[in-house]
């Protein structure tokens, strides 16, 4: 999903990192997001909006020997609003993802993420949009303040795209009491971990200045102006949050941004590209919630 979603990328090291710092036993989570994105002009004279929400349930459980598990649903959608000729309209964005991880007495820790997910537009079969692909990767303790290591992912692609393929980076830099540099899950939803810079106000109050490479494939409805077809948004979104943690368990974020560098592409079922347009910057705002019990 283009924001909100896929969190699949819980396996991008913070998802690790949580589990290990909860309590023995089970914790489950509820997280949900909306997100506005204002009208963005497109190459082709006409423009485009996009309201965009997510719900993701989470469960993750801490063995006394270190071990965790868990696992996490999503469901979300975005209803693209076009001024001309619409290539999609409402997207749907399901994912299953599992997460294991585990560490040593020295600050080591790895994790494995594997995931289905399904995005396509609706009236596309249920069969349609469906992927698949796994995170892994393994971090060190350097110092008291700093976490760093290597990790991969791979997703199996939609239409003429292939297995995709990329290593980064997982980093956890407390750089002072209150300034620390992190990559991990974002509000997002393409593969990968964003990068995010965050200041902790004081015990309850935080802004964060986060980015990411979009890269959001999803199948298109059989009835629609291209069937069998896929499309494609990308982009680079930069968004400055203001994050209200009221108690170790419950957490509010207000945020606000924009979409550069964006793109929309259409596919045909043999793979060819029929329509490229890029698309001006793009404003956007959203509010979201975590409540953990």
């Amino acid at each position: 999903m283009k924001y909100l979603m896929s969190l699949a990328a819980i396996g991008a090291g913070l998802g690790t990192q949580a589990m290990a710092q909860s309590p023995e036993g089970w914790v489950f989570q509820v997280e949900s997001a909306f997100l506005n994105q204002s009208d963005a002009d497109l190459s082709a004279t006409s423009s485009f909006s996009a309201n965009r929400a997510y719900l993701r349930l989470s469960g993750f459980n801490r063995r006394p020997s270190g071990l965790s598990y868990g696992i996490t649903a999503t469901a979300g959608q975005s209803d693209y609003d076009f001024s001309g000729t619409a290539p999609w309209g409402r997207i749907r964005e399901d994912s299953l993802s599992f997460l294991v991880g585990g560490g040593n007495a020295s600050g080591m820790k790895w994790f494995v993420a594997p995931s289905i997910d399904r995005r396509a537009e609706s009236g596309a079969s249920s069969s349609d949009g469906l992927t698949a692909g796994v995170f892994a990767g393994v971090s060190w303790q350097l110092s008291e303040r700093l976490n760093i290591g290597p990790a991969i992912g791979a997703f199996s692609g939609l239409g003429s795209e292939s297995t995709s393929i990329f290593p980064f980076f997982l980093l956890d830099w407390e750089m002072t009491d209150r300034l620390s540099l992190t990559t991990g899950p974002s509000l997002g939803a393409s593969q990968g971990p964003g990068l995010s810079l965050k200041y902790k106000l004081d015990d309850s109050w935080g802004l964060a200045l986060s980015a990411r490479k979009e890269f959001n494939r999803f199948a298109l409805s059989n009835s629609g102006p291209t069937p069998g077809g896929v499309g494609q948004d990308t982009s680079v979104p930069v968004i400055v949050s203001l994050n209200y943690d009221p108690n170790p368990g419950l957490s509010f974020a207000l945020f606000a941004g924009a979409e550069f560098d964006g793109q929309l592409e259409v596919e045909n079922a043999g793979g060819s590209t029929v329509s490229s347009q890029r698309y001006d910057t793009a404003p956007l705002v959203g509010v979201a919630f975590s409540l953990s019990f």
